[in-house]
């Protein structure tokens, strides 16, 4: 299964609203505090662009009002284009005034799980490992050097908030209840490959898995995991030439999957499409 992603900053998003739709106008009117309302439109904004690109619709600011981000019961982002159900399964996350969207294919009969996370490596307390991680984990990070801890534990962490939103539960679950498995070589944050992605898989509680990538790039964390078993991610790009009030060109999903197969599948795909 094909897994596309798109990150966006808080400079991105234009000062105008004409990008969000009727109904979510109203939503953005009612919240209250300035940093909320700045996280929820940097969400809504970087999910339209990712469905945009990926359907290959147009993303001037009316296309863009027409594709809305609804919550469904479970809290979960949702597509809609024209008030219809997109054949999308979308995640979201935001840290520090930058948004992740992950998205793939979901059509009828092919029930997609999926889910990603955005953290900023960072210390974490004995305190926090021991109430939050599970046995298994706990032991990855006393046998870590010092050094690799921070960025171990927010791997982890990021990981365990991938899964818990694929499932749709998010921290209503206990987060012991999924454990994270790496596989690494080395737990470098200095590259800037957004290419480069590693893989791991998530055990949960009632014994079923969810495989996953995780990249850490200038001290960010981005975990990405699917049931099916997903391929490595593949970047969508926003052309720097969009100028907020003119549709820009999208390659076709053909073209997007040809680059992928040459440029990050050829490298390495642990896992098998079929698995």
């Amino acid at each position: 299964m094909y897994i596309y992603w798109l990150e966006q900053r808080a400079e991105d998003v234009p000062p105008m609203d004409d990008w969000l739709s009727a109904g979510e106008t109203v939503i953005l009117n009612g919240l209250q505090f300035a940093k909320r309302r700045a996280d929820w439109r940097l969400g809504r904004w970087t999910a339209k662009h990712a469905v945009a690109s990926f359907l290959n619709l147009p993303a001037h600011p009316q296309a863009l009002a027409n594709i809305e981000i609804r919550p469904a019961p479970s809290g979960a982002p949702e597509a809609f284009v024209a008030n219809a159900p997109a054949p999308v399964s979308i995640s979201l996350s935001h840290r520090d005034g930058t948004a992740l969207c992950a998205i793939a294919s979901s059509r009828a009969g092919l029930e997609v799980e999926l889910g990603c996370d955005l953290e900023i490596i960072e210390p974490r307390s004995e305190a926090f490992v021991a109430d939050y991680f599970a046995p298994e984990e706990q032991a990855l990070m006393a046998r870590s050097s010092p050094a690799d801890r921070p960025r171990i534990s927010a791997l982890l962490w990021s990981a365990k908030e991938s899964a818990l939103k694929a499932l749709r539960e998010g921290l209503r679950l206990d987060t012991r209840s999924v454990v994270a498995s790496l596989f690494v070589d080395s737990f470098d944050s200095g590259s800037s490959d957004l290419n480069r992605w590693n893989p791991l898989h998530i055990r949960c509680a009632d014994g079923s898995v969810f495989r996953g990538w995780w990249q850490m790039t200038n001290s960010v964390v981005r975990t990405v995991v699917a049931n099916p078993c997903p391929r490595s991610p593949i970047l969508l790009n926003v052309p720097a030439c969009f100028s907020g009030h003119a549709p820009f060109p999208i390659p076709s999903r053909r073209e997007k999957i040809k680059a992928a197969v040459s440029m990050v599948h050829g490298s390495g795909n642990f896992y098998a499409p079929s698995q």
